[in-house]
């Protein structure tokens, strides 16, 4: 269990020590890119000031991450079977998901205000294809012999759907919550970025000259990205320990 983790300890030590020794080596100015102790440094002499906006963060990101992978799923559902609904639907989804997300952020503020609003769907907007994409690849894609053993033994379209379909689709969804972890992370820090009284993006814009501070936040937004696709993939092995 241990030795599981030994790799990407390794890899995060050996990219802050590329980090430091080219800070060293190059003669960066610490306002350009701070050394890690700096980070360090940063970080400790304001650690609550920095895990309040942290929480703020966290809680936009995990907020709208349900809200897709409840509404993701469903459309996916939808669109898997009903090839009406499909032909409809699609085409507008391609066409929304090809328009640069930043296009939308001036425009949530307006209608949403600077509270939570625009940045929670900012993190829909960012990873809600992936999930409906994997969605219905998935419960397309379930192996035919499978539902005709299901239609065979008489089951309904219920129970072919929960009993067979689903379950083979769930690696597939799984897949496209995954991908869509680090996009809701993203997608909170561009909204914060926009407009905002509160969150790392907030910290990041309002760092100035402290270049460190800013670092130190980045560095909390790569942490609670880990994290959270960490525990997608712990919930990911509970669900489908044959996978």
């Amino acid at each position: 269990m241990i030795g599981r983790f030994v790799p990407p300890v390794l890899a995060g030590a050996a990219t802050i020590g590329l980090w430091w020794l080219a800070v060293v080596a190059l003669r960066i100015e610490s306002y350009v890119i701070p050394a890690p102790p700096a980070v360090a440094a940063a970080f400790a002499r304001l650690p609550g000031y920095l895990l309040r906006h942290a929480g703020v963060t966290l809680l936009e990101t995990v907020q709208g991450f349900a809200i897709t992978a409840v509404g993701g799923v469903a459309l996916g559902t939808l669109l898997a079977t009903a090839p009406v609904v499909s032909r409809a639907v699609y085409p507008v989804l391609v066409a929304l998901n090809a328009v640069p997300k930043l296009a939308f952020a001036p425009l949530l503020i307006i209608w949403l205000g600077f509270g939570p609003g625009p940045k929670i769907v900012m993190v829909v907007l960012m990873c809600f294809f992936p999930v409906v994409l994997a969605t219905a690849t998935g419960l397309t894609s379930t192996p035919a012999e499978l539902v005709e053993l299901a239609r065979s033994l008489a089951a309904s379209r219920w129970k072919t759907f929960t009993r067979v379909r689903f379950p083979a689709a769930l690696p597939q969804i799984m897949l496209g919550l995954k991908t869509a972890m680090p996009l809701a992370v993203i997608g909170a820090l561009v909204g914060e970025l926009f407009g905002a009284g509160a969150g790392l993006g907030f910290v990041i814009q309002n760092a100035g000259a402290d270049t460190a501070l800013a670092f130190a936040a980045i560095a909390l937004l790569a942490a609670m990205s880990i994290a959270l696709f960490g525990l997608l993939v712990t919930i990911e092995r509970r669900l489908l320990p044959w996978e």
